[in-house]
């Protein structure tokens, strides 16, 4: 959709329904708009009251992402500015509603370079053909194309692109067809054609904007349906980041959503969903939500992107509890500052032996702490967790949070993980707070981290076998604002250990 008409009465003017239609256009990334002021025969056509009823949406709309609105005048009933201008609106020169809708150019902004094809069905009538049958969201296809299959990230190349009238020698968006392919590999209904250079976003929790059209409340936590161009799988509403209030545009606390209510939430999938945001593609960016039992249309979302827990707002009905132990009393029991040390660096360059000799360092000194070490985490609070790029944020989070609570209580935490992305590093910093987090990076050459391999990791790696691996199938981002760098081909364990007492002394964490 590409155009939308918003009617108003010219006696009731702009009410609670004309700015909601008009957000969810806006949401819908509709950018030309009619307003048509509807029953001008009910004001004895007045021109005042048009100028006003105009106004007044002018400056609504200012908070909306749409193009400059087309104002006109009309009624539907004697039919004055439908088709014809007629005689009662000799003050308007504008077209009436159908010359203005035919000059309107409603073509698609639709990306020609992300191949986009859901497969909605595998084709199948005898032994000889097997065919992969879809519309095309966005992209262009042609025979000899390389593709992938998502989410399994199988490739092969397309052999021909059958419609009822014949062989096609392209296809583009909006095209209905039925795709072979040159390899026989497992293609299910709900997977995605895309192009091998532009893959999707995979997530198994997305922020997404959602209006609500049940009369019966949303439950956050409730299983619902979600279905997409990705196919169907079981979803909740996790967390609803907030409502938007129609008419002031404002973000408003939400513990549940009524009819016609909109809002941001977190949409949590038990199925990882492959999708790319709604504002580049509608097809792969959009879903609903479905009632399990009634079978009802109960949500429209449109996706904003992969969800982070880093964003999400506790429950509005939580309140932080305080302690009744001061901050000074825990430095004096303890004799130090609490603060977080974070070793960071490449998988084998020696972060947890490094963080077990500090450990011991500063327990021999009378020092409190606590280690955090990578896998240890992982086989506790971070067990359900993989090693995407969203999931290692996540892992991080988690430790940041725990470092925090261990802070709280006037202990020194100790921080062993691989957190190769600089972006999370910081929100880490910020999480435990810049004044208690102290970022080492433990700077050790790939090739020596290779030799000091004993796991295997790097070769299991290297053989595709652990995907998305910091230094081989994945970018390790060097720290460019860490406290301290250690250098393990030039200093032992001990003057590691050495370099970071030092550090954490010269800024009073081991003084009460």
């Amino acid at each position: 959709c590409q155009l939308a008409v918003i009617l108003i009465d010219a006696r009731l003017g702009i009410l609670a329904q004309t700015r909601r239609h008009s957000y969810i256009a806006s949401l819908l990334g509709i950018r030309n708009v009619v307003v048509a002021v509807n029953k001008m025969d009910l004001v004895d056509w007045s021109e005042e009251r048009f100028d006003e009823i105009c106004a007044g949406y002018r400056d609504f709309a200012r908070g909306l992402d749409l193009d400059d609105p087309y104002f006109l005048p009309m009624s539907a009933l004697l039919g004055d500015n439908v088709v014809d201008a007629g005689d009662n609106l000799g003050w308007f020169d504008g077209p009436p509603l159908m010359e203005h809708l035919e000059t309107v150019d409603v073509e698609a902004g639709v990306d020609m370079e992300r191949l986009r094809l859901p497969v909605q069905m595998v084709v199948r009538p005898d032994l000889d053909f097997r065919g992969f049958a879809g519309t095309v969201a966005s992209g262009v296809l042609r025979p000899g194309d390389e593709v992938v299959a998502m989410p399994s990230g199988l490739g092969s190349t397309v052999e021909r692109i059958v419609t009822f009238d014949g062989d096609l020698e392209v296809a583009g968006p909006g095209m209905a067809v039925t795709v072979t392919l040159t390899d026989e590999i497992d293609i299910s209904r709900g997977d995605l054609l895309v192009d091998v250079d532009h893959a999707p976003t995979r997530a198994h929790e997305v922020d997404a904007m959602l209006v609500w059209m049940s009369t019966e409340e949303l439950e956050p936590g409730r299983r619902y349906l979600l279905q997409s161009a990705n196919g169907t799988s079981s979803a909740s509403v996790s967390s609803i980041r907030h409502r938007v209030d129609v008419d002031t545009l404002n973000e408003q606390q939400a513990v549940s959503l009524g009819l016609n209510d909109i809002a941001r939430c977190a949409i949590s999938s038990d199925r990882e969903l492959l999708f790319d945001p709604y504002a580049s593609n509608r097809q792969t960016g959009s879903f609903v939500l479905v009632d399990r039992l009634s079978n009802a249309t109960v949500a429209a979302g449109m996706i904003i992107g992969a969800s982070s827990a880093w964003d999400r707002q506790p429950d509005a009905s939580l309140h932080r509890q305080a302690s009744s132990i001061s901050g000074a009393e825990r430095s004096a029991r303890f004799g130090q500052q609490p603060c977080t040390v974070l070793l960071t660096g490449l998988t084998a360059a020696g972060k947890s032996t490094i963080a077990t000799a500090l450990e011991r360092r500063l327990f021999d000194r009378g020092r409190t702490t606590i280690r955090l070490d990578g896998e240890n985490v992982r086989m506790g609070i971070s067990r359900d967790l993989g090693f995407s790029s969203q999931e290692r944020s996540e892992n991080l989070r988690r430790v940041a949070e725990v470092a925090r609570l261990v802070n709280n209580q006037g202990l020194i935490a100790i921080a062993a993980l691989v957190a190769p992305k600089q972006e999370v590093r910081a929100r880490a910093r910020e999480l435990v707070g810049g004044d208690r987090f102290v970022e080492v990076f433990v700077d050790t050459p790939l090739e020596v981290c290779r030799e000091r391999d004993e796991n295997g990791m790097y070769e299991a790696a290297d053989r595709g076998e652990i995907p998305r691996f910091p230094g081989v199938s994945a970018t390790y981002e060097r720290p460019t604002d860490m406290d301290l760098r250690v250098d393990t081909l030039v200093q032992d364990v001990d003057e590691c250990v050495d370099a970071i007492m030092g550090m954490l002394a010269e800024r009073g964490y081991l003084n009460a």
